[in-house]
């Protein structure tokens, strides 16, 4: 019996502190508190800060209002369609060009002359075999300042 009164505690403390630690969404889903986004849950629009720690893998961003210094702007979230998994490098070019290919139409100034650059999230080859087909793209200041506000449609 006190095992089972461990693993549900243990729960719930899991609960609490994943309700804690995530990102607050207002009633249309723009990030209005800082806290943990989700990989898959990265919506366009989310602002976000770069983690402290480099790892090939992201789990989650550190989500923040746009309205606050932020490091990174998600322009563009899609799944791609392809047969298999080539490789890394590939994967990495398919998802860049198709993030470019987006950049204009969010930004309002084509990417070969912006001040921004591309960031991507797309599907390594253990997640690929777990049916993860998504790219995320995010823009960045290229001199590392924050950005401020939104980029959208604003030509930065």
């Amino acid at each position: 019996m006190k095992n089972w009164a461990i693993y549900i505690l243990a729960a719930l403390g899991f609960g609490i502190y994943g309700a804690v630690t995530d990102a607050d969404r207002d009633g249309s889903g723009a990030i209005i508190g800082e806290g943990n986004v989700g990989a898959f849950n990265v919506r366009v629009g989310d602002c976000y800060n770069d983690s402290d720690t480099f790892s090939e893998e992201v789990l989650s961003v550190a989500g923040v209002p746009c309205s606050e210094p932020h490091d990174n702007e998600t322009f563009a979230v899609f799944d791609i369609s392809l047969e298999s998994y080539t490789d890394e490098e590939s994967m990495f070019e398919l998802a860049h060009r198709s993030c470019a290919a987006r950049f204009e139409s969010f930004v309002g100034k084509d990417y070969e002359s912006s001040a921004l650059e591309i960031t991507t999230m797309y599907p390594s080859a253990e997640s690929w075999a777990q049916n993860d087909r998504e790219v995320v793209c995010a823009v960045y200041d290229m001199d590392a300042n924050k950005l401020v506000g939104s980029a959208a449609g604003r030509g930065l």
